[in-house]
């Protein structure tokens, strides 16, 4: 029986991959190319910054920002306030953002009438298209009973960020989603160091759904201090997703081997398909730091996952000794759905594996 309810949510994912990403509803990922020197100058920051991660050296502290903010409701028991702020991003970067993309926005919903310093917070990351605060509002708003804050970052290239050109979540050009990774890294990380020094939060943790999971990876990797870091439904690398899961079916290989024949390079798909691979290897976490705290990073992911492999999660936690893999009944779609207990649990057990920061 529960092979067979495995098999029915694997099925799911594929069903639904193929109305959204083999049909016509949408149009594919990276339609207009590879992105030309904005893929290039978000390759070479990469590679300076990778050998001084596996030299030792501590990522520099983030940027601090200053949201400004305004309240959208209060009751008795909580607060929900939206704040927009400049994104942290240094120049170079910041000019390679579509305009629509450089002013960041987030909500943040907070008990009321408890001292910060007696609270988490934890910043939630968005998964590929998430373009709205509600459904992570959703899920962390029932641990506002439990003194834990939640913080819904708007990633660039969606929401009101999204490029007019850009239709939904289908990025245009493969650099825009190392662009929308390494913005959304930056402007969490300095969220979380607004959190520490300015608002004086006890804990602070950060998560994220399938894409949000990796870049919630990536910034409890980077950040200079120990926080609770919890992917859920997540691979190590963008690889997997668009090399080996079901979005490979989605993706304009066709545009991207003629924009490479347009520079007198031939490649089959094949080659194509390769060459992605190195891309976005980029992506990988498992080259990143092991962060401040393994022990509280908790992965939760499906057993059944038409997305993201088995092996994708378990190389992650082998990459990061200490972290606990922990897995629920479902496929990728279903787990979205029916796993939101679990993932809170997720939250408020990586938070209490975080010292309070008197201790530190």
């Amino acid at each position: 029986m529960a092979t067979r309810l495995g098999t029915l949510h694997y099925v799911i994912d594929h069903i639904y991959g193929a109305l959204m990403h083999r049909t016509r509803i949408s149009p594919p990922f990276f339609s207009r190319g590879w992105g030309g020197p904005k893929l290039e100058l978000l390759e070479r920051m990469a590679k300076q910054l990778f050998p001084m991660y596996l030299e030792g050296h501590n990522c520099p502290p983030p940027p601090l920002v200053r949201p400004v903010w305004r309240t959208v409701w209060e009751t008795k028991n909580a607060r929900l306030r939206e704040g927009v702020f400049q994104t942290p991003c240094d120049d170079e970067l910041t000019a390679a953002l579509p305009p629509e993309s450089r002013t960041a926005r987030v909500a943040w919903l907070v008990p009321k009438d408890v001292p910060p310093q007696k609270m988490s917070c934890v910043v939630h990351l968005a998964g590929t298209g998430d373009h709205t605060y509600d459904r992570r509002l959703r899920l962390g708003g029932p641990l506002v009973k439990q003194n834990i804050a939640t913080m819904v970052l708007e990633s660039p290239f969606y929401g009101r960020r999204r490029p007019f050109l850009q239709r939904g979540a289908r990025l245009l050009c493969v650099s825009d989603l190392l662009l929308l990774g390494r913005a959304t890294i930056e402007e969490s990380r300095s969220l979380i160091h607004w959190l520490d020094v300015e608002e004086g939060f006890g804990k602070m943790g950060v998560c994220g759904l399938s894409m949000g999971g990796v870049h919630a990876s990536m910034v409890g990797s980077l950040h200079p201090t120990p926080v609770a870091t919890l992917p859920f439904l997540s691979p190590h690398s963008a690889v997997v997703a668009f090399c080996e899961g079901i979005l490979k079916y989605g993706t304009a290989w066709e545009a991207l081997r003629e924009e490479l024949a347009a520079q007198k390079i031939t490649m089959t798909l094949d080659e194509v398909r390769e060459r992605m691979r190195t891309v976005l290897s980029l992506t990988d976490v498992t080259r990143f730091p092991v962060p401040k705290n393994p022990e509280a990073v908790i992965f939760v992911a499906a057993t059944d996952d038409g997305y993201i492999p088995k092996h994708s999660v378990l190389a992650l936690q082998k990459a990061w000794p200490g972290s606990e893999v922990r897995w629920v009944r479902g496929g990728h779609v279903s787990s979205f759905i029916l796993h939101n207990d679990e993932f809170r649990k997720a939250i408020v057990d990586g938070l209490d594996r975080v010292d309070w920061k008197e201790s530190w």
